[in-house]
């Protein structure tokens, strides 16, 4: 058997899901900062578009790095018993992260397989475990194979597949200028890593219409 879910029919869900805790954040040192590069860029960061500037910076990076203080395994350790064996896929999970190369935007979806070994998580789990990793200062590199290796380490499963796909800013507004390229990164374990037929499978489900 195998079950497709789209994370955007279950956009309720997440919704419903507890905020992630935002980590304690130096505000008042994050705020001087700020006011130095302004300073530093050649702006007035006392006149008035810029004045409350500072403030919401830091604050904003105490929200989208919150991650670093949630433990991914609070989100995959409740599982349920289930007799079901075949691959649970959910796609199209929308997240956003901030690359520490230049602490611009990368966002995109990441689509996440699994092989139960006789126990499932809830399909919200699989989005918030992208969502703590993504809230980081991150590479893509990076984020696709900590997710893949938070499930292999907290459902014990028989094979994981991630599969991100993003658009970079860094891309997009600098450097080459390059805003239609998408990067796609893929990370497997266990059955997926060895059997090219069963990776095969997945890959062809997120190709497939209707997506």
């Amino acid at each position: 058997m195998i079950a497709i879910l789209d994370s955007h029919a279950h956009d309720h869900e997440l919704e419903a899901c507890e905020r992630l805790q935002p980590e304690v954040v130096d505000l008042p040192r994050a705020r001087a900062a700020v006011r130095e590069l302004l300073l530093a860029l050649g702006e007035d960061p006392d006149r008035e578009g810029l004045r409350d500037t500072p403030s919401r910076v830091a604050r904003m990076y105490r929200e989208v790095l919150a991650g670093r203080q949630v433990d991914p395994a609070l989100h995959l350790a409740r599982t349920f018993d289930e007799a079901a064996s075949g691959l649970v896929l959910l796609r199209d999970i929308r997240f956003s992260s901030l690359c520490e190369h230049h602490m611009l935007p990368f966002v995109g979806r990441a689509h996440v397989a699994y092989l139960p070994e006789g126990r499932v998580v809830g399909l919200s789990k699989l989005a918030r475990t992208v969502e703590t990793f993504a809230r980081r200062l991150q590479v893509q590199e990076r984020l696709t194979a900590q997710v893949a290796d938070a499930l292999v380490d907290n459902l014990g499963t028989r094979g994981v597949l991630v599969v991100v796909e993003s658009e970079h800013f860094c891309m997009r507004v600098r450097g080459t200028n390059q805003p239609e390229s998408t990067m796609v990164t893929m990370a497997a374990r266990g059955l997926y890593e060895t059997d090219d037929a069963a990776r095969r499978e997945v890959l062809s489900l997120l190709r497939a219409p209707g997506r």
